[in-house]
Parts: C-alpha cells; sequence; structure tokens
C-alpha cells in the first residue's frame, strides 16, 4: 500500500514548528487585551522599541555573516584569526571589537560562524572583551575625566580583554568547543 503525496502529520509538525513561539506570543497578547488592555498596549509598545532597536543590529549582522560566508573562506579566517594568527589576530580582533556598534548579543550570531570557519576562542573573547573601548565617547571622557584618566582607563580595558581572553582560551580549548 503506498502512502498519497498529500500532507502527513509529520509534514504538518515541521511546518508548524517555527510559528509555534509567534503564535503563543500572540495568544498572550490577545489574552492580555481580554485582561488588561492598557497594561497591554504599553507591553506592546515597549516590545516595538526593543524589535526597532534591534532590528538594524541584527540586519547587519545578518550582512555581515552572508559576506564572511560568501568571501572568507575558513583558510582565511584561520590565518588571520586562528590559533596560530599571533599579534596579527590579537590587533584585528581587538580594533574589530573596538569599532563594532550595537548591543554584543546581536555579533554573536557571526562570531558563532567565525568560530565555525576556524578563528580561535581567545580572539572570539578578545572581539568581546574590546568592545568596552567606545571611540565615539572616548572626546566625552576625556572632557569629563582628562587625558590621563581616558588613556589609562582604554589601555586597561584592553589588558582586562586580553587577559580575559587568555583566561578564556585556556580553559575552553579548540577541541572542546561545545
Amino acid at each position: 500500500m503506498s502512502q498519497k503525496p498529500g500532507l502527513t502529520i509529520q509534514k504538518a509538525v515541521t511546518m508548524i514548528k517555527p510559528w509555534l513561539f509567534p503564535l503563543g506570543v500572540a495568544c498572550l497578547y490577545a489574552a492580555g487585551f481580554l485582561l488588561a488592555p492598557e497594561n497591554t498596549e504599553k507591553a506592546l509598545g515597549k516590545s516595538g522599541t526593543i524589535f526597532r532597536q534591534l532590528g538594524f543590529p541584527l540586519c547587519l549582522c545578518l550582512v555581515m555573516m552572508v559576506v564572511l560566508n560568501r568571501f572568507l573562506s575558513p583558510k582565511t579566517i584561520t590565518r588571520l584569526l586562528g590559533k596560530g594568527s599571533g599579534i596579527k589576530g590579537l590587533v584585528i580582533s581587538s580594533l574589530a571589537g573596538i569599532l563594532s556598534m550595537s548591543p554584543v548579543y546581536a555579533w554573536y550570531p557571526m562570531l558563532k560562524t567565525m568560530k565555525d570557519k576556524g578563528a580561535a576562542n581567545f580572539h572570539l573573547a578578545n572581539f568581546i572583551g574590546s568592545r568596552s573601548v567606545k571611540p565615539v565617547l572616548l572626546p566625552v571622557l576625556v572632557g569629563y575625566l582628562g587625558w590621563r584618566f581616558a588613556g589609562l582607563f582604554v589601555l586597561a580595558c584592553l589588558a582586562g580583554s586580553f587577559m580575559t581572553a587568555g583566561l578564556v582560551s585556556l580553559v575552553c580549548s579548540e577541541s572542546s568547543s561545545r
């Protein structure tokens, strides 16, 4: 007896599964509108604000992931940010971290892609740690607290990032990365 080409239960579950969370959230908002419309409207407004704030960084990260996947081979990533990349990898990961904008969690998917392509844990951790230095805010820091404070602060942030990256690299060996 052959199976009909129609919709099977397994196919239906596979099609519905990605929509379970959004549908669940929509149901919760609908229930909220019935029980407390004013509070639900405020919550929906705050959710919209968060979505608008995250929309651009997540899209930017997605574009960067596509570019990474399209133009950078695992061999290139390993050469630039792999375990043996030396001072060059440290400089690249530090500068990339300093120049990156938006919330750090928007960068996690891209960092995962880079890790899968051969980037070392050290450089990924250094990227995340180097994000504490914000070039846009340096003039304000200098204006309020002076050059000496600002310079020492930046150097301490970068040194702390370097030490944290070293610790992460030691504890999370490349072979036991999951």
